[in-house]
């Protein structure tokens, strides 16, 4: 054996075993990727068989000694790939993709959050590269400076590619088409593993970047009849309510549900905010049963899907990948049909999620982003401008613009990982011991106080009665990784389906001269926005491509799709490949042929919003007869827009 392990052979099967136990004890340290069963838990354990014997493998090709260093510069390699997923998932529960590597431009303003994201106990990750290098210099002078064999590494290449084909097959055998047919990276991670996950998301990017070029009028037809078909006729009583009326439209960062009507330490977290859910004069109307359907594009996704009602893509944000789609949004149908001037507020960089080009092709006349507002040091904290002075400076912007206009306010304090400067903390921190959970109630606090004072601005502006506003939340805050400090925070334990239910987010809505609902129970989410606003403003949804229903219409389809695959209904869910009963939250053992066809329907539908973006397919399809595409070559922002003039 010593003998053995002062070979190329020998070090090569060292550090096979090495990356093989430091894969699996980060999958089990740091990914919560639901095992459910035996088969599963083998597979976990398996997995990454395949990927160690064909990335080291590939070493042994090497002349002489080369083939040490390469087997230390291809685990250097695979250890950071491994540990740049660790570090992304401990915020977005997700793996790294193609697409979110490009997104580059967000990298710069992420910092605060990467620093929080960081552990000492990382460093135990490269205790194997370190013991390589170790034996590497100690056994060198034995190996030989002939090439190995061609017969030897071939050998390994082909164990590693036949252990993938068993992998896969008894892989596919406990979830069938698993590779065909999923919108969840945690199956193919738990399955597969994570470095034939990236392999699998590279085949997947370069299919995706194809559609486009084959994609023709005839694909959007398909489209045409679903959504036709799932179309909601709108409540006659609010049809038109708010036609001709400004909207201020106010994204609540990171803002989950659960915050409403919470106390912590004897105190309301947010009053001002809960005040207008249980305004008794019902002026506004709250849906306590909407969610967020945001996947990697977090914030990005929920401004695609609110303006277009087309779900954002399955893996990184369509912002970055598919910006330069044509788009039929809220904001140009808006200016056409009714005049609006449209602007979007942001106190950070332009082009953070592409804004600044993609918004061109949504029909967005202004944007003020951060080079509009006071960025000195005492206003910026995280991500960019507090949200107090963002509110403040926005003010005389607003009470400038053209009526009527459609007016996107973008907050930002309340952002992971939640930090606050200490003159600003009205509220002691949660106790749990988790930062991010404890601080979370801080910049909500915050968050709350900024709203109340842009109202009391906007009734004095008088703005305030001749405009809908709609407050929503974009995603969540507090991700499954914080689900021992979220247990203590709600009192239970966080099952898969809690975390499918803390997925609900606030959608608020007021429109003058309409009496409100109060709380409305419908089943609803992000996607039911477009439809929602275009009826409430008299304009018939129907003629436009929409995933989503009018939220008011008694038609309304109350079936709420994640992009995972996973829905919510009232009667019954579907979360982590298993039915439960929404009421008692117990699992349904036979689910019935309904809960099944509704299975199928998510899937499809997510399937054909898919199709909308990645082949670009609104670029064949025509409203009505007053519709002009929007061309992104009449609209200049910030610097640009001075240049032009």
């Amino acid at each position: 054996m010593k003998k053995f392990l002062s070979t190329k052979m020998g070090f090569f099967a060292v550090a096979f075993v090495l990356f093989w136990i430091k894969t699996y004890v980060i999958y089990k340290a740091e990914f919560s990727l639901g095992v459910n069963n035996g088969m599963q838990e083998f597979l976990l354990f398996v997995n990454p068989i395949s990927s160690g014997l064909i990335f080291l493998g590939l070493a042994l090709f090497a002349k002489g000694k080369r083939a040490g260093i390469w087997i230390i510069i291809i685990d250097s390699i695979l250890t950071f790939l491994m540990y740049a997923n660790v570090v992304f998932y401990r915020f977005n529960s997700d793996f790294i993709t193609i697409p979110t590597l490009m997104q580059t431009s967000n990298f710069g303003s992420v910092g605060g959050s990467i620093a929080d994201l960081t552990k000492v106990h990382d460093l135990l990750y490269t205790l194997d590269i370190l013991l390589l290098l170790v034996l590497f210099i100690k056994l060198r002078s034995n190996w030989s400076m002939e090439r190995m064999q061609l017969r030897k590494p071939l050998v390994i290449l082909c164990t590693g590619v036949i252990a993938f084909t068993i992998n896969l097959g008894l892989a596919e055998a406990d979830r069938p088409q698993l590779l065909e047919r999923t919108f969840d990276r945690n199956y193919v991670v738990k399955y597969l593993g994570t470095y034939n996950f990236i392999i699998y998301d590279a085949i997947q990017s370069a299919q995706s970047s194809t559609q486009r070029v084959l994609a023709d009028s005839d694909d959007i037809t398909v489209v045409e009849n679903y959504t036709k078909n799932k179309f909601a006729e709108p409540n006659e009583e609010y049809f038109g309510k708010g036609k001709g009326k400004n909207v201020i439209k106010i994204h609540l960062e990171s803002f989950q549900s659960f915050l409403i009507d919470y106390e912590l330490h004897g105190e309301e977290v947010t009053p001002f905010i809960n005040s207008l859910v249980n305004d008794k004069s019902k002026d506004f109307t709250y849906f306590d049963n909407f969610f967020h359907q945001t996947e990697q594009g977090k914030t990005a996704d929920a401004e695609l899907t609110t303006d277009t009602s087309l779900y954002g893509l399955p893996q990184g944000a369509a912002f970055v990948t598919n910006g330069d789609n044509t788009f039929q949004a809220l904001p140009a149908i808006l200016n056409q049909q009714q005049g609006h001037t449209s602007a979007v507020f942001h106190g950070d960089d332009k082009s953070f999620w592409n804004r600044d080009e993609v918004y061109k092709y949504m029909g967005i006349d202004e944007f003020y982003d951060s080079s509009y507002y006071d960025m000195s040091y005492g206003n910026v904290i995280n991500y960019g401008l507090k949200d107090k002075p963002f509110f403040e400076e926005s003010m005389p912007i607003l009470e400038d613009m053209e009526e009527p206009f459609y007016a996107h306010m973008m907050t930002l304090t309340h952002h992971h990982p939640y930090l606050i400067d200490e003159e600003d903390a009205t509220i002691e921190p949660a106790g749990t011991g988790d930062g991010s959970v404890d601080r979370y109630f801080q910049t909500a606090r915050y968050l709350d106080e900024s709203l109340e004072q842009f109202f009391k601005d906007l009734k004095e502006s008088g703005l305030y009665e001749d405009s809908i506003i709609m407050i929503y939340g974009d995603h969540y805050g507090i991700s499954d990784n914080h689900n021992r400090a979220m247990s203590e925070i709600i009192g239970e334990e966080i099952t898969p389906k809690k975390n499918a239910d803390l997925q609900r987010v606030p959608f608020i809505i007021r429109v003058p001269g309409m009496e409100g609902q109060g709380t409305n129970h419908e089943y609803s989410s992000l996607i039911d926005v477009m439809p929602t606003m275009l009826h409430l403003m008299g304009i018939d949804a129907q003629d436009y491509i929409q995933f989503g229903t009018d939220m008011f219409s008694e038609d309304h389809k109350g079936f709420v799709p994640f992009r995972s695959g996973e829905f919510m209904t009232e009667d019954y869910s579907y979360v982590n490949d298993t039915f439960y009963d929404s009421e008692t939250d117990e699992e349904i053992e036979e689910p019935t042929e309904e809960m099944k066809k509704q299975k199928e329907q998510v899937m499809h539908e997510l399937e054909l919003s898919d199709q909308v973006l990645l082949g670009d397919l609104l670029r064949f399809y025509t409203p009505n007869e007053e519709w002009e595409p929007v061309d992104p070559k009449q609209y200049f922002y910030g610097k640009e827009k001075n240049e032009n003039n």
